[in-house]
């Protein structure tokens, strides 16, 4: 392992991923702007209940979210991806996993649904509800695509993705997408699902805890160089690692980032049940005694 002096200090320039965070940092800042604009333009802004946008959601986005695509990309992951199995495999986990979490703390799309006019909020949901983007918002779904994304890890199919120049720039720029289209529909779905529901998608979703071990794992106990890549490059420092002793590395990260992920969706799915229970509870308690009567019987009789 490298000394903690050469993970701190280790920078390079990454062209793609500064684009990427200052059109992200455009995007945000207009719709804050748009937001607090529409927000003043409000005679009535107390009636609606609506406020200023929270510096708190923006400096979320900004240092947590944004921070962490910079020191990922840029940072000694960025810089070792191309020779390291375990700073790639890392890399590409937390670009799928930490920063697309790290960047719905700044609500992104509440902020798009309170800064757009009409037309763009109906564009929007239009697009929130397209079917990819519902398969992969799913809370059963969204670990079956890591683990099938991470079982690439145990073929050849590894080497080019991390040696080619082409992929890392597709990597950059659509894994982080791909993290942001399944973490964002849960973590800002508005809409509500039954108890039962949400029982059955915790019950999958510790099943899949243990599923996204198995890529891990799998490089972790593997004694033959999957990836087929058993050359090393020349001058490479003291502290770099045998090309078997890289991939056990790469697993070991491996297994504890996809099993670390899945608290966030479980969390979720928490507090999504616990308020389907409020509501469920307030529903019943809100009915008169003639209706609860009424139901009761017509649950009781069944279907004929």
């Amino acid at each position: 392992m490298p000394p903690l002096a050469e993970i701190l200090t280790t920078w390079r320039v990454d062209p793609w991923a500064i684009t990427a965070i200052l059109v992200a940092a455009v995007l945000y800042l207009t719709g804050v702007q748009r937001y607090n604009r529409a927000i003043r333009s409000e005679a009535a802004a107390d009636d609606q209940g609506r406020r200023r946008w929270s510096i708190n959601r923006t400096l979320c986005f900004f240092l947590l979210g944004l921070g962490s695509y910079l020191w990922i990309q840029c940072g000694f992951l960025g810089v070792w991806s191309h020779d390291l199995r375990w700073a790639f495999t890392t890399r590409i986990a937390f670009l799928l996993f930490l920063t697309p979490y790290l960047m719905a703390l700044g609500k992104p799309v509440a902020l798009a649904r309170g800064a757009l006019g009409a037309d763009g909020r109906a564009r929007l949901e239009r697009l929130l509800r397209c079917w990819p983007l519902r398969l992969l918002g799913n809370t059963t779904i969204a670990p079956l695509v890591a683990l099938v994304g991470f079982g690439v890890f145990l073929t050849p199919l590894a080497a080019p993705l991390r040696l080619e120049a082409g992929w890392a720039v597709l990597i950059t720029l659509g894994v982080p997408l791909i993290g942001l289209a399944m973490s964002l529909p849960i973590t800002e779905d508005p809409s509500s699902r039954s108890g039962m529901a949400i029982t059955a998608e915790f019950l999958i979703a510790f099943a899949e805890l243990v599923a996204d071990a198995i890529p891990g794992i799998v490089l972790r106990i593997n004694y033959n160089v999957l990836d087929g890549v058993t050359a090393m490059a020349t001058r490479m420092p003291a502290w770099f690692p045998s090309p078997l002793r890289d991939q056990q590395l790469s697993g070991d990260s491996l297994w504890l980032i996809a099993e670390l992920s899945d608290i966030p969706v479980i969390a979720f799915l928490f507090f999504r049940w616990t308020r389907a229970d409020k509501r469920d509870a307030k529903a019943v308690d809100d009915l008169s005694d003639e209706e609860w009567d009424r139901q009761v019987r017509e649950h009781l009789r069944g279907p004929r």
